[in-house]
């Protein structure tokens, strides 16, 4: 054989193999956002979410607790106040559970003494960015601006570093997301047990929340309510005593693990 043709040939199969190699230690990532979403099985288990667990941690993001401890970590979101707030701050004192609200930027400036109360009742007040936008589309530098702005009024109402909890707006994520997070020193929380109370001129009944959040409780559960809900404000006093009935304590996100 042609010595030249011999060296293409030797060539050719270094490039095949070298783009097969490359091919191999590709490790796949979520290019488009993905939205959170959960599977549930028996109930009292542990949903399924469309990430692992254990990749999730490798990201310092979790969707709920380790271990068969018969634990909730009861957690809100809110974007903005609809006046049902200061009612689920009394049951929380009145039941001596903490939670967590993750708020944005603009809640926290239209609300400053709701925020101060949240802290000093002892609940931890999370980043959900300054204003709700899709998180995945961003880069490092718009992604920052969207949490540094959010601590930012934070410090000026409380006088105090934002704790550094993180939980994507509407659950859009990617994997690069969470790493950007992560890099900021954020944990990302997800949630393993919701219902659907956030539409407002479609509030559910006590029948149709409890039938959602009473048999799909299970151990670690992170548990995702609206503050903007008229529902939550009205059974989260029933809720409480009923998962304390079933053997579960509340715990802040401070000890999840």
């Amino acid at each position: 054989m042609d010595v030249k043709i011999i060296k293409k040939t030797k060539k050719w199969i270094a490039s095949a193999l070298c783009i097969s190699l490359l091919s191999c230690l590709y490790i796949p990532v979520y290019a488009e956002g993905t939205g959170w979403g959960l599977g549930y099985g028996a109930p009292g288990s542990k949903p399924t979410g469309n990430s692992p667990a254990e990749e999730l941690k490798s990201y310092n993001a979790y969707y709920v607790g380790t271990g068969e401890e018969k634990v909730v970590y009861l957690t809100f979101d809110a974007g903005y106040e609809s006046n049902h707030t200061e009612k689920i701050l009394n049951v929380l004192k009145e039941n001596q559970v903490p939670a967590a609200f993750f708020v944005v930027g603009t809640y926290i400036r239209d609300n400053p003494e709701l925020i101060k109360r949240m802290v000093a009742e002892g609940h931890i007040v999370g980043n959900h960015s300054m204003n709700h936008p899709d998180m995945t589309k961003m880069d490092k530098a718009a992604f920052t601006k969207e949490l540094e702005d959010t601590e930012k009024l934070y410090q000026d109402v409380t006088g105090q570093t934002m704790p550094k909890y993180y939980r994507p707006p509407r659950g859009q994520y990617t994997r690069g997301s969470m790493q950007m997070a992560n890099e900021l020193g954020y944990k990302t929380i997800f949630w393993s047990l919701a219902y659907v109370d956030w539409l407002q001129d479609k509030q559910p009944s006590k029948d149709q929340a409890f039938e959602k959040l009473l048999p799909r409780l299970h151990p670690g559960a992170i548990l995702l309510l609206h503050s903007t809900s008229a529902t939550n404000a009205d059974i989260l006093d029933e809720l409480i005593k009923e998962y304390r009935k079933m053997g579960y304590e509340f715990k802040s996100l401070d000890e999840l693990k």
